[in-house]
């Protein structure tokens, strides 16, 4: 069954905020930078040290953040509801019904993160992240 997460986004201060989630609620951080990433050679090199993906795994806790940020940065913009999905068909079958009468944002596609993922803008103008991670989705 699908478990529905925050995903928020920073303006360069994902590291520090994720590390203080951790500070509060404890658990497992995972952080990956630009530059870690098979999307690397396509950045900018001022982007090298901006995180493209973390995650907080705690107990009954999932948070995602990221820096990349292709808007304008203005609160109220900068969180999406990220639906972590337990399989493949799953992850599909969600998108391809939220995606009617929607605006595709990302095609669903396997990410150098090592999910499937998508994103979209419902008919309701919500912004939604799908994903599924084969053997790395959190306990639930």
């Amino acid at each position: 069954m699908a478990q529905m997460n925050p995903y928020l986004n920073f303006n360069g201060n994902c590291r520090e905020a994720m590390n203080y989630y951790k500070e509060c609620f404890a658990g497992n951080l995972t952080l990956q930078t630009v530059g870690e990433s098979p999307m690397a050679s396509q950045m900018p090199s001022t982007a090298k040290d901006s995180i493209l993906h973390s995650m907080l795994i705690a107990p009954g806790v999932v948070i995602m953040g990221s820096d990349m940020f292709w808007g304008e940065f203005a609160n109220g913009n900068t969180y999406h509801l990220s639906v972590n999905c337990d399989s493949e068909q799953e992850v599909n079958k969600l998108y391809t019904k939220f995606s009617k009468d929607g605006r595709v944002t990302q095609a669903l596609s396997q990410m150098p993160w090592g999910a499937m993922y998508g994103s979209l803008i419902d008919k309701f103008g919500k912004s939604w992240f799908f994903n599924y991670t084969k053997n790395n989705l959190p306990d639930k």
